[in-house]
């Protein structure tokens, strides 16, 4: 029977966790830097990185390289590029001297050491629980490229930072407003506010992890609904954004949901090449994954992810449900599961393969297979597809290996706790991290077989990423470098109490 989810949060945080953007990849990303949520634009997790160990002991420090404590909560996937190591959290790890109180927080770290370099540091939201709920900092993975990185901050806000921060001892870019200009601040570059400028109104959070592809990012902007559950506050805010990477100009926005918005906007965008020509894929607050010309946003298809007749109710009472899981596009097909924020507990969930070369309304002709009912349950989870084989998570703890072209299930494993994060797949091996704060380790394999299952002591909302042979994953609590070899080096701070 499916369990119930321990951990209990108002917010739904898009668990989200990486190659250059110029190449949209649907296979994995190779070996070296992971600068985005995903890996790849395209979102498949899984990495070629080799060498990673399928054990490792936070107690005696087998197979770790280091562990830093960052904030209280930490929803941000790690992404690493360029020698650092990024991740969103809040302030109560007090890693910037100085700085007090509930704020959302971008942490950077350097990826051989763990040794904090800089933060961004932003207040909340004066509006308060409603769009920015306490203590749950930044929940965005950074889109990386160049000296340039990504992010949606708590307050709503697409920002453009200096990878170095003020390291460089430099104020780059047009935005000069910044109050915290020390060496371990960050060096924003320009902002674009959704919430004051586009007038977006997102429910508990704004927690999209940008993705890039030649010179633009797209990114959900959460609009949702009002204190009531119910009322639209802002129906006519756009819903999807495509913003020129060197200016924060908005070039096209899309407002296809409008009033139609269940709960909150959770899910991040994917653009995948299918047929040759780049799809940017949103999987909408209103239960549909639609799909739009990268260059001009122009409507290609959509998709209804809730079978005919499924009611929504507050509360998430009823049958129907929203999206918090990012699409992933491989091979002219888009990949998806359907959930709801895990406050809303357990119930059915629906996992689809899409054929994403037609056009129009598809959900009666593009659905290659379909995964529902008893048989997977609600997901806040990317899939991860490699060798003909797809690996989905469900909120009730349950990691699945279904054949990738027929949707037929050939194991699944029970790991007796929610599951926020994705399955990654890496060197031969599928993790998938738990909010009991275990990372457990199967084999990539149509037979079921387990590897091993590692305590990290803390809850796990995440998904674990490898680049340049470690790998990295952050805890409810810290960031954890693990690494084949790797020996006693101690932690760099106390966890944050």
């Amino acid at each position: 029977m499916p369990k119930t989810v321990s951990v209990r949060r108002m917010l739904v945080v898009v668990l989200f966790a990486q190659s250059s953007a110029a190449v949209v990849q649907a296979v994995a990303s190779g070996g070296g830097d992971s600068p985005m949520w995903g890996g790849t634009p395209a979102r498949n997790m899984v990495s070629q990185e080799k060498d990673i160990p399928a054990q490792w002991d936070i107690g005696d420090r087998r197979n770790v390289k280091w562990e830093t404590a960052v904030g209280s909560y930490t929803y941000g996937t790690p992404v690493i590029a360029d020698g650092m190591v990024l991740v969103g959290t809040n302030n109560a790890g007090g890693l910037r001297a100085g700085i007090a109180g509930d704020k959302g927080v971008l942490v950077c770290l350097e990826e051989k050491t763990g040794k904090f370099l800089w933060q961004a540091t932003h207040d909340k939201l004066p509006s308060g629980d409603i769009n920015d709920w306490p203590e749950q900092g930044i929940a965005s993975a950074p889109f990386v490229e160049g000296d340039r990185l990504y992010y949606v901050s708590n307050r709503c806000e697409l920002v453009c930072a200096d990878l170095r921060g003020f390291l460089d001892e430099e104020n780059d870019g047009p935005y000069k407003s910044e109050r915290l200009t020390t060496k371990q601040d960050a060096d924003i570059v320009w902002i674009l506010d959704m919430y004051k400028d586009l007038k977006v109104f997102p429910h508990n959070l704004a927690n999209c992890s940008p993705v890039g592809y030649k010179g633009m990012l797209y990114v959900s902007t959460g609009n949702g609904v009002g204190e009531d559950h119910k009322t639209v506050p802002s129906p006519h805010a756009p819903d999807l954004l495509a913003v020129d990477m060197k200016s924060g100009k908005v070039v096209w926005s899309r407002n296809d949901v409008g009033t139609n918005v269940l709960h909150g906007q959770w899910s991040s965008p994917a653009v995948g090449m299918v047929k040759g020509s780049p799809q940017v894929v949103f999987a909408g607050g209103d239960g549909w994954c639609y799909s739009y010309e990268a260059a001009t946003g122009k409507p290609l298809w959509k998709f209804n992810l809730n079978p005919p007749g499924t009611l929504w109710k507050v509360g998430g009472r009823g049958d129907k449900n929203s999206i918090v899981a990012t699409p992933v596009v491989y091979e002219d097909n888009v990949y998806i599961a359907v959930g709801q924020d895990p406050d809303n507990g357990e119930g059915p969930g629906h996992l689809y393969s899409i054929d994403a070369t037609g056009t129009g309304d598809i959900t009666k002709t593009g659905g290659s297979w379909h995964v529902g009912g008893e048989d997977f349950h609600r997901s806040l989870s990317n899939v991860a597809v490699a060798d003909g084989l797809l690996y989905a998570a469900d909120l009730s703890g349950f990691l699945y290996c279904f054949d990738l072209l027929t949707g037929r299930k050939l194991w699944s494993h029970d790991t007796y706790a929610a599951i926020w994060g994705s399955p990654y797949v890496v060197d031969g091996k599928v993790m998938v991290a738990t909010v009991d704060g275990e990372v457990v380790v199967l084999k990539h394999s149509r037979e079921h077989k387990e590897l091993a299952t590692n305590d990290v002591g803390n809850s796990v909302y995440t998904t674990p990423v490898a680049a340049n042979g470690t790998l990295y994953l952050s805890t409810r609590r810290s960031v954890l470098a693990i690494a084949a070899g790797a020996g006693s080096a101690g932690k760099q701070e106390k966890s944050a109490e």
